[in-house]
């Protein structure tokens, strides 16, 4: 009876758990599925606010604080994304052609199947970001400059060589 109890208890703590946490959206933000092209998110806090599936569009988040915010899927199109923070965010799948992400902060955030045709990167800081083999390749190309806020080279945080 206690053992059944207690592994009642312990399967409700480990499926129940995870479910507040991803619930918890301290900026209260969701834009899952909207259309925001060409919306000004400038010099905004907006902590683990919610942009899948969204288009964005020469969308402007210049200076915004970003942290834990996720992307997925999201169209970024000349995007201006000049020295936002974005460190834990979620940017995968997400289409950042011609979009500026000049001395933006991705420290771990996750970007597999994001696509960077003519995307411009310098300064931006991509300490231990995850990105495919063919994204660093792109990257790398056009990689230079320094982070002004973390001193960090943009060629050094993606490993070019």
């Amino acid at each position: 009876m206690i053992r059944g109890l207690i592994t009642f208890l312990a399967t409700l703590l480990l499926f129940c758990w995870p479910l507040t946490a991803l619930a918890d959206n301290p900026s209260g933000l969701f834009f899952n599925h909207s259309l925001l092209q060409g919306r000004d998110f400038s010099d905004q806090s907006l902590p683990a606010a919610e942009f899948a599936n969204s288009n964005l569009e020469s969308a402007n988040f210049d200076h915004s604080q970003l942290v834990g915010s996720v992307f997925s899927k999201a169209m970024m199109k000349n995007a201006n994304m000049r020295g936002a923070d974005l460190t834990y965010a979620m940017l995968d799948q997400v289409d950042f052609s011609n979009a500026d992400l000049s001395n933006s902060i991705f420290t771990e955030v996750l970007f597999f199947g994001s696509t960077f045709k003519d995307t411009k990167i310098t300064g931006a800081d991509f300490t231990d970001a995850l990105l495919d083999g063919e994204q660093l390749r792109q990257l790398c190309i056009t990689a230079s400059g320094v982070n002004p806020k973390t001193g960090v080279s943009t060629r050094y945080s993606l490993g070019c060589r």
